[in-house]
This record gives C-alpha cells, structure tokens and sequence, in this order.
C-alpha cells in the first residue's frame, strides 16, 4: 500500500482537493488501484491560509503491478514511479494562487500521525513539515506558489494512518465508485456499497435495516478501522445520514 497526502491544490472558482483526488484515482488506475479517498479536517483559524475549510485530502493505492524484485526495492520503484506520474497530474490541474503540497509513503510512523493530530488544534509550519519528512524518509514536495501545502499533505497521511479520521470521498473498486449516489436508500443497499456499519448517532446501536436518506451524496466516516455512515432521526421519525467532519 502507498499513502498519498494533498492539499492547497485549488482557488475559490477552481474544482477542489477532493476532486482532484478522485481525478488522480481515475487516471491512475491501470497500475495503481485506488483503494480510498478521505477528507481530513484541520484547524480553523483566521491565521491559517485556506480556501475554505482548511481540509486536505489522503489516498490509499495499491499497486497492481511490479517489474523489480519484491522487497525494499519493489517500495522504492512504487514510489518514484507514482511520484512522477502524481506531479504530471496534479501540476496542470492546479491553477495560479494555490500553494499545492504531495506527500507520499508506504508506511506513516508514529511522529507522523502526531502530526496530523497536531495540524487539527495547533498552528504549525511549513519548515516544521519538512524537517519532519526529512527525518522520517517521506516524500514530501511543494508543487507551487508558496508550497505551504506541505503542511497539510503530510497530514493527511498521518491522520489516515489513525484508522479513526476523516470523511469517506471514495471507496472502490476497478474505477467503479460506490459512493456515487443520492436520495433515499436501503441499508442493505448501503453496506453493498463499500459501508460497514450503518450507526445512529445518538445511541451508537447499528442499525440493520430500514430506509436512511443519505442526501446529495453517500458520504460515510473512517472511524476504528470501518467506514461508518452515522444516521439520525428526523422530526418525522425518519433516518437521515448525518454529516459529520
């Protein structure tokens, strides 16, 4: 598996991070299988350079083909392979104003994931980023403007390796995306698509059936290693998915 963090790639009338990342999980997927998209949340705060919401976006790919032997030297080629081909990507796509960062891995130590945890209460810096990648033999670039997208790509890995953050953008198979959804729907429809548990938000209980409206679109949450779409009662008693950070 390879980690890929992104952030900063957009402007206000420019398509967003997570749509670049399922863009890159579109075009990659003859040799690397995207096998997860998540949105991560960090600090808001009006000293923090954003576009919006200040979120950043983390990958999960897995490489579908090698012609090296297996070992160290089968991570190494991934990466640099996938690096090139990411930066070919992401470069036209990112338009004059934004400050894009990438950060690549096949393993997110723990100074890494404190990182990300890090990111979501404090202010921090770039040289902060990139000393850190240094020191854990990640790759971590800016790819333009101010490059303070560094700071949230690395992030992002480390808030994926937690198994317990972040929105679900996509989960699928062979190019298919399960989440490309709306309205009204089943929960056993639901966990057909890539779901785990169906939970309510308020008791915590998995439901097991039933109808849930999931909204514009089907958009669960990675939380203790499952993907988890919380639901609610509504003022008629009936299921709405809740959308939480």
């Amino acid at each position: 598996m390879i980690y890929v963090g992104i952030d900063d790639t957009d402007t206000l009338d420019a398509p967003g991070t997570n749509q670049l990342a399922r863009h890159l999980v579109q075009e990659l997927r003859g040799e690397f299988r995207g096998r997860m998209i998540l949105r991560h949340q960090l600090l808001e705060d009006p000293r923090v350079p954003c576009t919006k919401k200040n979120g950043c976006a983390s990958i999960l790919f897995d490489v579908l083909e090698s012609k090296s032997d297996q070992g160290e030297r089968d991570d190494h080629e991934a990466v640099v392979s996938l690096a090139d081909k990411l930066k070919r990507l992401i470069l036209p796509w990112c338009p004059v104003g934004s400050d894009p960062g990438l950060c690549i891995a096949t393993m997110v130590p723990q100074p890494v994931i404190e990182w990300g945890l890090r990111c979501q209460r404090e202010l921090v810096t770039q040289d902060e980023a990139r000393t850190l990648a240094r020191s854990e033999n990640i790759v971590l670039e800016g790819l333009g403007g101010t490059n303070d997208g560094v700071i949230g790509a690395l992030a992002a890995i480390g808030l994926m390796a937690t198994e317990n953050d972040g929105r679900v953008i996509y989960r699928g198979s062979t190019g298919q995306d399960w989440y490309d959804v709306t309205g009204r729907m089943e929960v056993r429809e639901i966990l057909s698509r890539g779901v785990d548990e169906v939970l309510s938000i308020d008791s915590g209980e998995p439901l097991a059936e039933g109808t849930v409206n999931i909204g514009k679109r089907l958009r669960p949450n990675y939380r203790g290693g499952k993907v988890v779409l919380f639901v609610a009662r509504d003022e008629a008693a009936r299921w709405e998915a809740v959308r939480v950070i």
